[in-house]
């Protein structure tokens, strides 16, 4: 059985000006060290805590920050716990972070009470595989940790730029790996052609060689399918472990710029915004990797509830306005009947309805991108039309495939991912994304759900 005890803090500090922030996120990387976590899940703890601190410092003028060890912990196993009680009360007693991936770099975020003081905790396990934390071992911890001194900014950046040069390095090994199998798949699909000529030649005269042929075939493309797959999954993890420093770069970056900070001469200020720009792009890429990953693992939730379609379609009204920037194009979002209501989860389909929508307007050159909501039966059908180019029918399944983009004369930014990630989130719901399309006559995508919910 594990011993218990009532645990002692590790380290106590003050979170009051925009150092601070700097100073709490060092301290949470050296405290994570210390008792063992794994360099990723140091990174990511000391990134989601300089992520929280930051929300304090603006929202309540900034917290008490302490670390605790409880090695008491449900699970029997030590729990590196970090509580921030924020010098004022938090607006309506609620904290939600600014940036919604916050909460995947921890095991728990959370507003709690604590010996009648509202704190903000986010905790992290440390694995088995650890040192033991014994009560003679805490205190040599508590020793070193109030003996050290913290490094400079710059330090920590020049940190964090090599775990980000490392996690690089590692992807392009990996690239290098794809390419010599790649390389190898090929020579293969050439020795399949020149099969294919040879025996079209000989097995004229029997079906027999031409089914044999076929099935040949069959096999190889099967082998292409699951090489690509095993592409897109590498992707998909390698972009998890670049999250935690491509947002700790985003934040040193926005430091090292701030007024608050050490003025900073023009090329260095250059090469700050070049750093914060290329890091931007990067996680705005990983966050739909790691989304989509996220859909795929089964790992959302819905919060199911009776939501209001036309509170849900006036705020996608709003707050897509402002991307129907061309005049020739308008966005016309209908107003459902009154007493539209539908069992579902109110972010998950708004989720979905801005992401077929921000689609249509990406695709349609001139006409219009509608948005409407019919029942029909006990099911709720609302249809996302526009007036772009279309998709052949051949190619209706294969815009649900990651990665794959309509090819066109319309070309814009994105990676191939909305759809597919759309769809999984309308099943999640207990619904279907279906989609009605001809080249010149616009297209349809239409989200199907039942009235009760799945």
């Amino acid at each position: 059985m594990t011993e218990s005890y009532p645990p002692d803090p590790l380290l106590q500090m003050s979170l009051r000006v925009e150092q601070d922030i700097f100073l709490v996120r060092q301290r949470g990387r050296e405290v994570a060290a210390a008792v063992g976590l794994e360099n990723q899940d140091q990174v990511r703890l000391a990134t989601a805590l300089s992520e929280v601190a930051r929300d304090l410092l603006q929202a309540v003028d900034g917290a008490d920050v302490t670390f605790t060890v409880d090695v008491g912990a449900p699970t029997g196993r030590p729990v590196l716990r970090v509580d921030l009680a924020p010098v004022r009360p938090l607006p309506g007693g609620r904290y939600e972070p600014q940036s919604g991936a916050v909460a995947r770099l921890v095991d728990r975020l959370a507003v709690v009470a604590d010996e009648g003081d509202t704190v903000v905790r986010m905790s992290r396990r440390v694995p088995a595989h650890a040192p033991a934390l014994p009560p003679e071992r805490l205190a040599e911890l508590r020793a070193e940790l109030a003996s050290s001194a913290p490094g400079t900014a710059l330090d920590e950046l020049a940190a964090q730029n090599g775990q980000l040069i490392a996690a690089l390095d590692e992807v392009r090994s990996h690239r290098d790996e794809l390419e010599v199998l790649n390389s190898e798949l090929q020579e293969t699909n050439r020795g399949v052609m020149a099969l294919y000529n040879q025996l079209t030649e000989e097995l004229e005269e029997t079906n027999r060689g031409v089914v044999a042929l076929y099935a040949e075939l069959d096999e190889k493309s099967a082998q292409l399918r699951a090489a690509s797959e095993s592409k897109s999954r590498f992707l998909a993890n390698v972009s998890h472990e670049l999250r935690a420093p491509v947002t700790a770069i985003i934040g040193l970056a926005r430091l090292l710029a701030d007024s608050a900070s050490d003025p900073l001469t023009a090329e260095q200020a250059q090469q700050v915004g070049l750093i914060r720009s290329s890091a931007d792009d990067l996680l705005s890429l990983v966050n739909e990797l790691l989304d989509l990953a996220k859909a795929e693992s089964g790992r959302i939730e819905p919060n199911w509830a009776e939501v209001d379609l036309r509170a849900v379609f006036g705020q996608l009204r709003g707050t897509l306005r402002a991307l129907a920037t061309r005049p020739e194009v308008e966005l016309v979002v209908e107003e459902p009947a009154a007493h539209a209501t539908v069992r579902s989860d109110e972010v998950l389909l708004a989720q979905v309805l801005r992401n077929l929508l921000h689609n249509g307007l990406k695709f349609t050159e001139r006409g219009e991108v509608r948005l409407r909501a019919e029942r029909r039966n006990d099911s709720w059908w609302l249809a996302v039309s526009d007036t772009g180019v279309g998709i052949p029918p051949e190619l209706h399944e294969r815009v649900f495939e990651e990665f794959y983009q309509v090819p066109g004369a319309v070309r814009v930014g994105g990676t191939g991912l909305g759809l597919p990630y759309a769809r999984r989130l309308v099943k999640l719901l207990g619904g279907t994304l279906e989609l009605s399309s001809e080249p010149g006559r616009g297209s349809t995508f239409t989200v199907i759900l039942p009235v009760g919910g799945a």
